[in-house]
């Protein structure tokens, strides 16, 4: 098993890989196992808020949280760990950044770690109170807004997923969600006014990402940069297409960070990675 120690080194050597290797390969899958071994087996696993080194970001405190079937400890798979390497190579080039589906905080707490002005969206009861406890025992400041984000302003039904709180989504944006739901009302927030002063957003919405996207007006994209994951092949078509015809460069983890030309290139779920968004010529790792 590694040492959580050796963190900073695997963040070294991610931001020289540009992010590599892409999830399909068998040295992908090796490292992920090893880091996910090493994550159970230290403080991450327990329920008391003890600070863990973390790499460059210094210690983080990630108090030990049930979601269901998903964990806390599942939120530092190494996907996880690839886009928080690429928040740390970037940490001197975007300034004001959103958090859309921010869940229990994590990705916003090591965001504030790089410096970044943030911005959170999490519209689940539950996550927030999480959300708010683990953004105090880290120290960090972030704006926390309890909402969704769509393409209006407005309340829209939420479907929680109980089984799997990470899976909960705004009704619609899932065709077959499973097992014992819960239905309420969410305040939601127009995309183009939630990310109106950024320059970066992280996007997990759960199935309603085509939505969100679509509907910023094809200029704003000139100044704001996205990561997002894509949760179906209908929805991958969906972006191709809208991009395409922009044109704004799609950048997908599945084949290395390097540029979809096709749309067998663009992730169909969260097993294949995630999707970046820009006008720049290249992902930037430096």
């Amino acid at each position: 098993m590694v040492d959580l120690a050796a963190l900073d080194q695997l963040f070294d050597r991610l931001i020289a890989t540009r992010g590599t290797p892409a999830p399909a390969g068998a040295r992908y899958q090796a490292l992920a196992a090893e880091w996910a071994a090493a994550f159970r087996g230290s403080a991450f696993a327990s329920a008391a808020p003890t600070p863990v080194p973390f790499g460059p970001f210094g210690a983080l405190t990630l108090p030990y949280r049930k979601m269901g079937a998903i964990d806390s400890v599942d939120l530092l798979n190494l996907d996880e760990l690839i886009l928080f390497a690429f928040y740390w190579a970037n940490r001197g080039r975007y300034h004001r950044v959103v958090d859309i589906g921010a869940n229990i905080g994590l990705h916003s707490i090591l965001m504030a770690r790089c410096g970044f002005a943030v911005r959170a969206f999490e519209p689940d009861p539950l996550h927030l109170a999480v959300l708010r406890a683990n953004l105090k025992l880290n120290s960090v400041t972030v704006e926390v807004v309890e909402a969704a984000v769509s393409d209006k302003n407005g309340d829209m039904k939420f479907v929680r997923v109980k089984g799997n709180t990470t899976s909960s989504h705004l009704v619609g944006a899932k065709t077959n969600p499973y097992g014992e739901l819960e239905r309420f009302f969410v305040p939601i927030r127009k995309f183009s006014d939630a990310v109106a002063d950024a320059d970066f957003v992280k996007v997990d919405a759960e199935g309603h990402e085509v939505v969100i996207l679509r509907s910023l007006p094809a200029e704003r994209w000139q100044s704001l940069d996205a990561v997002v994951e894509v949760g179906t092949a209908k929805n991958a078509r969906a972006l191709f297409d809208h991009f395409k015809a922009l044109p704004v460069g799609l950048f997908a983890q599945k084949i290395g960070w390097s540029r979809a030309s096709r749309v067998e290139d663009i992730p169909t779920s969260y097993r294949e990675g995630g999707l970046f968004i820009t006008t720049k010529a290249e992902m930037s790792w430096s």
